[in-house]
């Protein structure tokens, strides 16, 4: 039977502590408001006049009192109880709110000296929020204490229970706007619970709060009967505390009652796990916040209602700088706080406000989790030669790529077992990706139910498994951010659901590298695997490779990408990001067997180089410069490149060939566009001008455009890549659709250096009449053609077409 979980009756706040808890709570008002409106007289010493007031009013107050009242009472238990805690906002557009708190306690002070806590100090916050050369009016990097942009609304509770995970000591609260709640993103974060352990992470307490209204319209959350958010919260598997009202004595007493009762219920809930020995799924406490929003802010303006209806969720008086009603108003609102008995005459908070403050790292705003990089420690990474692939010849044997990057992690899971510093995270695609070599190590974390069919689910397992990528990237954001490591592996077609919020952590990473006061954190590592080229049976819905597309358009100083052609490259690939720090890193590499082409002394410099020449399968010869480049990048563009190398070999021994192979596309962009692109003469040296390339790549072919429009051959290069030709068919017969593959790239080259047009013609000839018998022989016979599928690298049988020997 389920036992509800009731705030008691009695009031726990004696006078003194609800006088002062007040007080805070309208210093961090004051401190809000101030920070939209001026620009001059903090402590209103004098009459306000539009002097005062910024010319541009930008900022959201709505949400900020509510903010305001969950940061004081946070406050109030981490002293009471000498908590280790942090908070995401996820309603992060309440950025003065939390500027104002960290103000308050110093911890802004201590990370910004300038901004003194006194009136000149008060006069910079001030000023500085939402101005040109300030700070954002969103909960930013550049706010102490804070793990989570908010800007964009839905990632809160995951980001809050990345957070916890493998923090057995540390309280995650975690305020979700209503507005928020609404997003597909959070409604699965609810789900989260059922993956943190009792006795290895820590609590997340998520704080719904209820004031009514989005930018125009009413919540949902909050309109619809309580019965109803009750069943929806006790479903997810949460015990709700309801507080609520508009009167602040009330609401304070109500909130420090929920509060205590609910940090009461996650101290039981961990004993019982940690020293009873409990394995049953506990439900976590959840507050139900319901205030007014924008509460105690103008209650009408010009004649309409403002507070706790829609019109406060911005800047409620608008027209100050140019109506003398909406000044007078503002002034009465700064006015109605007391300030005088916030602050001193210098202004100083009073005693009274600082009693309500934690001191050290236990302030919120200066929780060493909450700047990760300063708990991170080195991955102990496994030496690359226990796991390396022998290659005695290039193209003469086979591996699947991710099964034995698979046995890397394992040996990860293993060497960070006591350290519990690393997650493997993926939806429901572990095995799939050929990773699961890791369940040697450790078990896939699960709370709910286990039945006799299960395998490799574990209270404590550290590979996280659940089919929603938001809920994947948000919890590997909260890890790292909070001072871990971790990869997240996906099928590459479906990791666009979380193009946004990569896009969100690499503007935080971009940002935070500009702030010496954040230490670098471990890179969020992306392994795309199941690729374009390999869903061939699964077809068109699983074939997309623009994730790189979108990576590549954003911070050059942040975003890495990766191609290796084959085993030995992916693992050196793979040590590299594992150790990198404050990247985005985005490896693409197949799970299927492929040929190994590198051993790996040549695949760690040929991946340190970023971009080589191959000189095994080309065919220049002294000094000649060659009468064409065959570039790639990925795995399967790879094997056709090389084999249409092979094939002019055979059939045009003659003519000189170059293969380049590139595995940090990057190197493909000038220097001066990215840290890892090549200068004009290293790149003229790989692709020499004047002379034509067919490049092979794994993704969109105008991507390779785009990144060498401005290199010297630019018009001499000539890509094949995914063109948006995809079916449920053979691996070849995906090559073949997208003219990629090797007959293609043969009969390019031959269209493309000069003079072959008309001596190579039946050579040309020859190739297009093996796509021709492609076709025919997939459909009569459902595989591929011989010649295709028992291809080797140099072998003189069967890649020769009929004909054309």
């Amino acid at each position: 039977m389920r036992q509800e979980l009731r705030p008691p009756a009695t009031r726990p706040l004696d006078e003194t502590e609800l006088t002062a808890l007040d007080a805070y709570w309208r210093a961090a008002n004051y401190l809000s408001v101030g920070q939209i409106y001026l620009m001059a007289d903090p402590l209103l010493t004098e009459p306000l006049r539009p002097e005062h007031i910024k010319p541009r009013l930008l900022g959201h107050w709505g949400t900020s009192p509510g903010l305001n009242l969950v940061h004081a009472h946070l406050n109030r238990v981490i002293i009471a109880r000498d908590l280790d805690a942090i908070c995401v906002w996820g309603p992060g557009h309440g950025g003065p709110a939390v500027v104002a708190n960290s103000w308050l306690d110093g911890s802004y002070t201590d990370t910004y000296p300038d901004v003194t806590r006194d009136a000149t100090g008060m006069g910079k916050l001030f000023k500085q929020f939402s101005f040109p050369g300030g700070v954002p009016s969103h909960v930013a990097p550049e706010t102490p204490g804070s793990i989570h942009e908010g800007g964009e609304l839905g990632y809160s509770l995951a980001h809050a229970h990345g957070a916890a995970l493998d923090n057995p000591d540390l309280l995650v609260a975690c305020v979700i706007g209503d507005g928020e709640a609404e997003t597909g993103p959070l409604a699965a974060s609810w789900h989260a619970n059922k993956f943190l352990d009792p006795v290895h992470d820590g609590a997340v307490l998520p704080i719904l709060h209820l004031n009514g209204y989005k930018i125009a319209n009413p919540t949902v959350l909050a309109r619809i009967p309580r019965e109803e958010l009750d069943a929806m919260l006790h479903g997810f598997g949460y015990e709700p505390l309801h507080v609520g009202g508009d009167q602040p004595d009330d609401v304070h007493q109500q909130l420090a009652a929920a509060m205590d009762l609910a940090l009461d219920r996650v101290a039981a809930i961990q004993h019982a796990a940690r020293n009873e020995g409990r394995t049953e799924r506990p439900r976590w406490p959840v507050i139900v916040l319901r205030t007014p929003k924008g509460w105690t802010g103008p209650a009408t303006v010009d004649g309409l209602p403002v507070e706790g209806t829609w019109r406060a969720h911005q800047v409620p008086l608008a027209a100050v700088r140019t109506n003398p009603e909406h000044l007078r108003q503002l002034e009465d609102w700064m006015r109605s706080y007391r300030p005088e008995e916030l602050f001193d005459a210098q202004g100083r908070p009073s005693p009274q406000v600082l009693s309500q403050t934690p001191a050290g790292r236990r302030r919120l705003g200066s929780n060493p989790h909450a700047n990760g990089g300063m708990l991170l420690r080195e991955l102990p990474v496994p030496p690359l030669e226990d796991h390396a692939v022998p290659v005695e010849s290039p193209g003469t044997t086979l591996h699947e790529p991710t099964a034995v990057l698979g046995t890397l992690l394992r040996d990860l899971m293993r060497a960070t077992e006591q350290r519990r510093d690393f997650r493997l995270i993926g939806p429901d695609e572990t095995a799939s990706n050929k990773l699961q070599a890791v369940y040697e190590a450790t078990g896939k974390a699960w709370e709910a139910g286990v039945l006799d069919v299960d395998e490799d689910l574990a209270h404590d397992g550290r590979v996280m498994e659940v089919l929603s990528e938001h809920l994947c990237q948000g919890w590997l954001e909260g890890y790292t951010l909070t001072g871990r490591h971790g990869l997240f592996s996906c099928y590459e077609a479906f990791v666009h659901i979380v193009d946004s919020m990569a896009n969100q952590h690499i503007k935080w990473l971009r940002t935070s590298r500009r702030l010496p006061w954040r230490r670098p954190v471990a890179s969020l590592n992306y392994l795309l695997t199941s690729h374009v080229w390999r869903q061939d049976h699964n077809g068109f819905s699983h074939q997309d490779p623009g994730f790189v597309d979108h990576v590549l358009n954003k911070s050059p100083e942040v975003v890495r990408v990766y191609l290796p052609p084959d085993t030995n490259t992916l693992l050196a690939v793979s040590d590299h990001v594992l150790r990198s720090r404050e990247y985005v890193n985005v490896i693409v590499a197949g799970k299927n067997a492929c040929y190994d082409w590198l051993d790996l002394p040549t695949a760690r410099a040929h991946c340190a180089r970023g971009a080589g020449i191959w000189d095994w399968a080309g065919s220049e010869q002294g000094d000649r410069e060659p009468d064409v480049v065959l570039a790639c990048a990925g795995d399967v563009p790879t094997q056709e490149t090389i084999a249409a190398a092979d094939l002019l070999h055979r059939h045009l021994p003659d003519v000189a060939v170059r293969v380049v192979n590139v595995v940090d596309i990057a190197r493909l962009l000038p220097a001066g566009e990215h840290p890892h692109g090549m200068s004009d003469r290293d790149y003229d040296g790989l692709f020499p001008p004047d002379r034509p390339v067919v490049f092979a790549y794994h993704g969109y072919p105008w991507l390779i455009h785009r990144l060498t429009y401005r290199r010297a051959n630019h018009d001499d290069i000539h890509v094949r890549g995914y063109i948006e030709e995809g079916t449920t068919t053979t691996p070849f017969d995906m090559v073949v659709r997208n003219n990629l593959d090797r007959f293609r790239l043969v009969m390019d080259v031959i269209d493309r250096v000069p003079g072959l047009a008309v001596r190579a013609a039946q050579v040309r000839q020859t190739m297009a009449d093996a796509r021709y018998r492609h076709h025919d022989w997939i459909r009569e016979h459902g595989t591929d053609l011989p010649e295709v599928a028992e291809w080797r690298w140099g072998q003189e049988s069967a890649d020769v077409p009929p004909g054309a020997r």
